[in-house]
């Protein structure tokens, strides 16, 4: 596809017309138009892969026990992690910590109302530097998204694929003379996030009867909302098929800490194995290493889908009557139901966590 970034401009009108459109039809959520930065940060962080549904709750909860900067910059890792539970990519509650820490150490436990100074702060790129500099402080940067760039390249109908530097820069150009003419950045930019949340959606179910910049759409007045936006196809996920162990003593659970680096970096989880076993097999493995085992058999087998891969996982439960040193340590935790309250267990043992009734949602 041939890639053209003036077929058709968004002008001065378009962003009025979607300005309107976003103060008479926004959803209420719980992290808007409350007048606190805080809110707009944890929000954007939480949403970022993550649908709304299942961020609102999460949110609420976070929100209740870490109010603001200085106690989510004081809270202890495992509780934070037990809180971010169920977002995935938690490498994201991290840098919220080490964002929090150094904005009590060098912003007095405040977010700064300058965009290159938010840019320079842990976990906050690009997208949600703009977001939280145009709605909590209501400066002109633009906050681009893949809702925003659907919108945008339909609109204004590019056609290059959105995955290159250059599109985005394209519908930055659209956005930058925009605001500050009688136009709220804040609103301009939350316009087209929920425009493409809830009108301009996601390949063939737009709805372009109630879009307030339909009449302007280059897409939709020349249909081809089903070929823009152009997104080339990202490389297969790898699968990694695995042998999980639900090892229990009586009614407590083993768990082991994963790496401090890689995937699912430094959180709990039951004892896998990157092959595909048996219970015959598994039997043997786990004696060697130290198990008195008094049975084995099947669980629920699940899937997992992260970013670059998948995980095929045949689970089994391993009941023991003994625990051999090498199940022992910093690393390992033999915790009760009640226990297991306080701990993460990421989502991708879900499956596991639901059979045993291990979380009081999950009962």
């Amino acid at each position: 596809m041939e890639y053209n970034r003036a077929v058709n401009p968004f002008r001065l009108e378009d962003a009025a017309a979607l300005c309107a459109w976003y103060r008479e039809n926004k959803r209420a959520l719980p992290w808007r138009d409350t007048g606190d930065p805080y809110d707009v940060w944890i929000s954007e962080i939480m949403l970022q892969q993550t649908r709304i549904e299942a961020v609102r709750e999460k949110y609420l909860r976070f929100k209740k026990e870490l109010p603001d900067i200085p106690s989510l910059a004081a809270c202890k890792e495992d509780e934070l992690m037990r809180l971010w539970e169920g977002l995935g990519y938690y490498s994201r509650a991290r840098n919220l910590k080490k964002c929090a820490e150094k904005l009590v150490q060098e912003y007095d436990g405040l977010l700064p109302a300058d965009h290159q100074k938010l840019l320079s702060l842990p976990g906050i790129g690009p997208y949600t530097a703009g977001a939280i500099a145009s709605i909590a402080f209501g400066l002109p940067c633009p906050a681009i998204d893949g809702n925003v760039l659907r919108v945008l390249t339909r609109f204004c109908g590019i056609t290059e694929d959105v995955r290159l530097p250059a599109t985005e820069n394209a519908v930055r150009e659209q956005l930058l003379p925009l605001y500050g003419n009688d136009v709220s950045s804040g609103d301009l930019n939350q316009g087209l996030m929920e425009l493409g949340e809830t009108l301009c959606l996601p390949k063939d179910n737009p709805h372009c009867e109630n879009c307030p910049l339909q009449k302007h759409c280059f897409a939709s007045q020349n249909g081809m909302t089903t070929k823009i936006p152009f997104r080339s196809s990202l490389k297969r996920r790898r699968i990694i098929k695995r042998t999980l162990t639900v090892i229990r003593q009586g009614d407590r659970f083993l768990l082991k800490k994963r790496p401090a680096k890689g995937l699912l970096a430094g959180l709990y989880e039951f004892p896998g194995i990157d092959e595909e076993l048996g219970i015959h097999d598994l039997e043997e493995r786990m004696k060697e290493a130290g198990l008195e085992i008094a049975s084995i058999f099947p669980l629920p087998s699940g899937i997992h889908v992260f970013s670059h891969l998948e995980w095929h996982m045949q689970a089994y439960e391993v009941n023991v009557t003994g625990i051999g040193e090498n199940f022992k340590g910093e690393d390992w935790l033999l915790l009760s139901r009640e226990e297991l309250q306080e701990k993460a267990i990421p989502s991708a043992f879900r499956t596991w966590v639901k059979h045993y009734s291990l979380r009081k949602e999950a009962e």
